[in-house]
């Protein structure tokens, strides 16, 4: 017998849409023209200065949207530092190899010195992500801000959100689709993986003791020379590019890899040969121009997800700490 939903229950949900599309609703373009009118100028300018520093920074700021925005909230919960009762969402497995937070503390400095508490960590997470795309020759496009920073982390939900290294296509287009992203938007944020990298012991699976036969031989020679053993040391630097081709260019070569059976992880080749996602692989593997304009609108679907806006959360001063009351 099918239960029926209590009047309470319902009312709870559409209070919880409603939370949703409202804070999606107060994000606009040029949130900050009176507030903090340099604001994303400077935030861009740090973002150049430090790719031409370390050129990886790059990556990093996209990697960092992904794991922020895909977590309960784009409310920066990624950058707070472990301290007090608050644990790190940075010690997660889920977190390993990712770097470069030291220089988001560079760029919230410098809008900081422009306009106090002003600025928040949140929207340096998303503005540093899309300025770091167009270093990386990816897409250019707009972005809109007025999100506010979180007042806590969610380290207990990040396994729950962020899809394991080797989860079936299924499972990465349910978390995808959860927070609104669609199946052609979820194809192509996993373009960002042409400029992404994978540790040996999240693919030797795929190597030893036989080598997974939807692999290309070829390709998995060359992969047993960067992973020689079945069991890598996880603190060593041992890893694969996804594209040895144009390995710091965010482009369509990623499509054209995995449909040659050359995808590191087990979703790269089943995200090439589902028939769900296989037919916007073989058009991005077609057409780059195609494939930048739904990386743009799924970069930008992912940086709206559940933001807190208006009076909730707050502007943190320093992007690793809650402000102090």
């Amino acid at each position: 017998m099918a239960i029926k939903p209590s009047s309470n229950s319902s009312f709870l949900f559409l209070l919880l849409l409603l939370h949703f599309y409202l804070g999606k609703s107060q994000l606009q373009l040029n949130y900050y023209s009176k507030s903090c009118p340099k604001a994303e100028e400077i935030i861009k300018q740090k973002v150049i200065e430090l790719y031409n520093e370390h050129g990886n920074t790059a990556v990093s700021w996209v990697r960092n949207l992904f794991h922020d925005c895909i977590v309960e909230s784009c409310d920066a919960s990624l950058l707070l530092e472990s301290v007090g009762d608050v644990v790190s969402e940075q010690t997660s497995e889920r977190s390993s190899g990712m770097r470069n937070f030291k220089y988001v503390k560079t760029i919230k400095a410098a809008v900081e010195k422009e306009c106090p508490l002003t600025v928040s960590c949140a929207d340096i997470v998303a503005l540093s992500a899309r300025d770091g795309i167009a270093m990386l020759g990816g897409p250019k496009f707009e972005m809109k801000t007025g999100r506010r920073d979180g007042k806590e982390s969610h380290v207990t939900m990040v396994e729950e959100f962020i899809p394991n290294h080797n989860d079936s296509i299924s499972l990465v287009l349910s978390r995808f689709q959860a927070i609104g992203v669609d199946v052609e938007a979820t194809v192509a944020l996993l373009g960002g993986h042409s400029v992404g990298r994978v540790h040996c012991m999240n693919m030797v699976h795929r190597l030893y003791p036989t080598v997974d036969p939807k692999l290309d031989p070829t390709y998995a020679a060359y992969l047993k020379l960067r992973c020689p053993t079945p069991n890598p040391d996880p603190n060593a630097v041992l890893y694969a590019r996804n594209d040895r081709k144009t390995p710091m260019i965010i482009d369509n070569n990623y499509y054209k890899n995995i449909l040659q059976h050359k995808g590191l992880l087990t979703v790269d080749e089943e995200l090439a040969t589902d028939p769900r996602t296989s037919p916007y692989v073989k058009k991005m593997a077609a057409d780059n121009g195609y494939f930048n304009e739904q990386f743009s609108r799924a970069v930008q679907l992912l940086s709206e997800n559940n933001p807190l806006t208006g009076d909730q959360g707050e502007i943190r001063k320093d992007c690793r700490y809650v402000n102090a009351n």
